[in-house]
């Protein structure tokens, strides 16, 4: 079967007032054009970027491939001065290299310690910071992080899921941006927040024989571009050219729901995580029956969860 493609709805010169009253509440990804940024989509080339940036010290993902998977780990961990990666980033072949000649780079921005602190460009960039204006389509507590983001052409990354509002900033370059409704996830076969199908153009159907069916969302985003992604829509990006990009994470729930050690925005809700660990408990014990009995019983535990949990109010 044909998986089906939607685009991404593109609006320009949309106000805070509507943004929150006519376009959030749909719950549904859109890119927003003609935002004022400030001075970085025009300011921020590799020659600024090298300069202005620093020779500090950062973690990359150094992968051989340009399909990047977080399950495999077909990358590795490497750093460079901010003004190496830069240069490195921006070449298709390197006369300096980890891997090989044509390896690909990305760089995740972190907080000071990234087991207590979260990115934020203004903080770990600040001569870069001055140069961007973030989308205030929310009250500031709500603020989470702003990550500062990297990548070499070609690069792809592997499909996931947060659990916080994000706005993605297309600073320069272009990317392929896929998304996929929470309301498909039973469609891209998942471990924890990463689909398992990591070529999503050319999918094994032996082995993932259900993901046509899971609905494409498509957009394609060039420099002063934001795309809005709701937390729980999972998200494919390709970058089709050298590109810099700043995401931008706002708190969709209320402080208290969230993981207070999640430094990156993709821990579970804190009340999700507690009924996976009582489900896990549930469905030990139900292997002390019989196959018979344990079958009976399951199905009758998801058609309850299907009623009592599942929504009626989205697609």
């Amino acid at each position: 079967m044909a998986q089906q493609r939607l685009p991404v709805p593109r609006l320009p010169g949309v106000s805070r007032e509507q943004f929150l009253e006519h376009l959030y509440p749909q719950r549904k990804p859109l890119v927003l054009e003609g935002l004022d940024l400030g001075p970085c989509t025009s300011k921020w080339t590799v020659d600024y970027l090298s300069q202005v940036g620093g020779v500090e010290e950062v973690r990359i993902h150094v992968s051989a491939a340009a399909q990047m998977d977080f399950l495999s780990k077909n990358f590795v961990y490497r750093t460079l001065p901010f003004n190496k990666l830069v240069q490195r980033a921006a070449e298709e072949k390197h006369k300096e290299f980890f891997i090989s000649e044509d390896e690909k780079y990305y760089l995740r921005s972190l907080g000071e310690d990234p087991r207590k602190d979260v990115a934020d460009i203004r903080h770990q960039f600040p001569s870069l910071g001055e140069d961007i204006k973030f989308p205030i389509f929310f009250e500031e507590e709500r603020f989470f992080s702003s990550v500062f983001r990297i990548s070499s052409p070609g690069l792809q990354l592997w499909t996931h899921y947060d659990v916080m509002d994000n706005f993605l900033i297309q600073v320069t370059g272009k990317k392929r941006v896929t998304l996929f409704s929470p309301r498909d996830a039973h469609y891209l076969y998942l471990s924890g927040s990463k689909s398992e199908v990591l070529n999503i153009d050319s999918p094994d159907l032996d082995k993932y024989p259900l993901f046509p069916k899971a609905r494409r969302y498509e957009c394609s985003l060039e420099a002063g571009d934001v795309l809005f992604i709701p937390a729980l829509w999972f998200h494919n990006v390709i970058s089709e050219e050298f590109g810099v990009g700043v995401n931008v994470f706002w708190k969709h729930l209320p402080s208290e729901c969230y993981d207070k050690t999640d430094t990156y925005g993709n821990k579970d809700p804190v009340a999700a995580s507690r009924a996976v660990q009582i489900l896990d408990r549930a469905l030990k014990t139900l292997a002390e029956l019989p196959e018979e009995y344990r079958d009976f019983y399951a199905r009758q535990m998801v058609l309850r969860i299907q009623d009592k949990a599942y929504s009626k109010n989205f697609e």
